[in-house]
């Protein structure tokens, strides 16, 4: 760490930041995601329509003004309307956004894995007796988990890297700590290196839990397929 001047461990304490903000916004967008596929695929076209309105306007947007419409706009509008100063916490803010983002564009893979699910395997399900509800969690759900895995992985890997992007409303990730760092020392090539390296790290180990839960998904759907 003195190797890097004593800014070594304040990278460690961005990278550990940048991980806790990337896990809050997938807790975010996972079900929001979801929830959104399901709004989308409803037969209401009073929830279907807001849906896939707000989806598309959310995928149309890049990132960053996303970002900033949360932080900067969302607080000048509480303050216009109200006497008392409001202050957006800028964590609360970069999960909002990118559980927001990230949800977008997951309620696109969810829906497409409902439709990929075959059809027979609801109506077998409601011919047991199953109800709606527990026939989407045990029948759907684990079937539409299956088919997701690799492309929600890759939307992941994607959110992890648009964590750079909070930056600009301050919070001290690490970008922002590899720009503080690069400010004090003027050593750009080295502290941004070191963060490309730290960002590296976390893409292989976030490829290999994918690899893994894909694998896993996988495991009871080609035993059946091979026992048949």
């Amino acid at each position: 760490m003195e190797l890097l001047g004593g800014f070594g461990f304040q990278l460690l304490e961005g990278a550990v930041l940048t991980l806790k903000l990337a896990f809050a916004s997938l807790a975010l967008g996972l079900p929001l995601g979801l929830a959104m596929a399901m709004g989308k695929l409803s037969k209401a076209s009073v929830v279907r329509l807001p849906t896939t309105a707000a989806t598309s306007v959310l995928r149309a947007l890049p990132e960053l003004l996303v970002i900033l419409i949360i932080y900067f706009g969302i607080q000048n509008a509480l303050n216009a309307l109200s006497e008392t100063p409001y202050d957006i916490d800028p964590f609360a803010a970069g999960v909002a956004s990118l559980g927001l983002i990230f949800a977008a564009y997951a309620s696109e893979i969810f829906r497409a894995s409902y439709i990929a699910v075959p059809r027979g395997q609801r109506e077998a399900a409601t011919s047991l007796g199953l109800p709606p509800l527990k026939t989407f969690w045990l029948v759907q759900l684990p079937q539409m988990w299956r088919i997701a895995v690799p492309s929600l992985g890759n939307l992941w890997l994607v959110m992890l890297k648009d964590t750079s992007l909070v930056a600009v409303i301050g919070l001290q990730e690490l970008m922002r700590k590899a720009q503080a760092a690069t400010a004090t020392t003027k050593q750009a090539f080295l502290f941004y290196s070191v963060a490309a390296l730290l960002y590296i790290l976390m893409s292989i180990a976030s490829a290999l839990v994918i690899r893994y839960l894909s694998r896993r998904s996988q495991a009871g759907w080609a035993s059946s397929w091979a026992a048949a």
